[in-house]
């Protein structure tokens, strides 16, 4: 694809599987959703046009074929919830102060809804420019500034000196 050669490869996919695992919260979803990626784009080498763009491009596959999962989870948890399943969460453990407060913020930034997360993620771990954002998710770039400012002052309301309490445990 565009004669990349192996190091840029390597460069992107790290990207995304970061992306996708803050998307998935679970590795081997995420390592799914970056192949699925990956095999999508090498089927349509045709549609993506210049090398510049080809980072967006990749992330607004991997976007949307989260949101295609996400409809598809939805679908099947309506049909458990029918039959009167359910799927029960673990918590976490931690068990020092730094690790306490991280674990808080990340689960302050898991708070927030998809979008959110979405775009503060592209915006600014992997750096795209709010065009490519806006390219990547299928939106206005105004949406992507609006979202961006809300989901910022979101996550400043969830960790502001206010970290969810986490369950430790008393070692004896």
């Amino acid at each position: 694809m565009h004669d990349l050669d192996d190091q840029h490869w390597r460069e992107l996919l790290q990207r995304l599987r970061r992306f996708a695992l803050w998307l998935c919260r679970d590795a081997a979803s995420a390592d799914d959703l970056v192949q699925a990626t990956a095999e999508r784009a090498l089927s349509r080498l045709s549609q993506q046009r210049t090398q510049e763009s080809l980072r967006a491009w990749l992330f607004t596959i991997l976007y949307r074929l989260y949101l295609d999962g996400k409809r598809r989870e939805r679908l099947h948890a309506r049909w458990l919830n029918w039959f009167g399943r359910s799927q029960a969460e673990e918590p976490v453990g931690t068990d020092t102060e730094s690790i306490v407060l991280a674990q808080a913020d990340l689960q302050a930034f898991a708070k927030l809804s998809d979008e959110q997360r979405a775009l503060l993620l592209l915006v600014s771990v992997e750096g795209l420019s709010y065009k490519e954002a806006a390219q990547a998710l299928g939106i206005p770039i105004g949406t992507v500034m609006s979202r961006l400012s809300r989901a910022r002052a979101a996550l400043r309301e969830l960790t502001d000196g206010n970290p969810a309490p986490a369950t430790l445990r008393r070692l004896k």
